[in-house]
């Protein structure tokens, strides 16, 4: 069974960075995917980036520049690093993952799900 634990999240001042993690294991082939999506309270569930174990990396058009996705195999870590920290960043984070390399972050297509890490921005 695939299992993705989070961490890193907090309160963070506006204007500052952050990084999440998020540790996979259980999966049964060297191909998957891992994307971040992020919820704010009262809407739907948002995709932000993924990438795939064949280095493919992708990002929704609102988060280029400021979020990045990265990887390290060794530790079967990905991450999330925000930057420029903005008020309406607030939301939960959740590290997915598909069992593929189709690198999606459309909430619709995710297989398996973190267990969500608030990140909360403050002025």
């Amino acid at each position: 069974e695939v299992q993705l634990v989070q961490s890193g999240g907090g309160v963070v001042q506006a204007g500052g960075s952050l990084r999440l993690s998020c540790v996979a294991s259980g999966f049964t082939s060297d191909d998957y995917t891992i994307a971040w999506i992020r919820q704010s309270s009262g809407k739907e569930r948002d995709g932000l980036a993924c990438i795939s174990s064949d280095g493919t990396t992708d990002y929704v058009p609102s988060v280029k520049g400021r979020f990045t996705i990265s990887s390290d195999k060794s530790k079967n870590t990905v991450y999330l690093e925000i930057r420029m920290l903005k008020r309406e960043d607030t939301a939960v984070y959740f590290c997915a993952a598909r069992t593929d390399n189709w690198c999606q972050m459309d909430p619709l297509y995710i297989d398996y799900w973190g267990q969500g890490d608030w990140v909360t921005v403050v002025s």
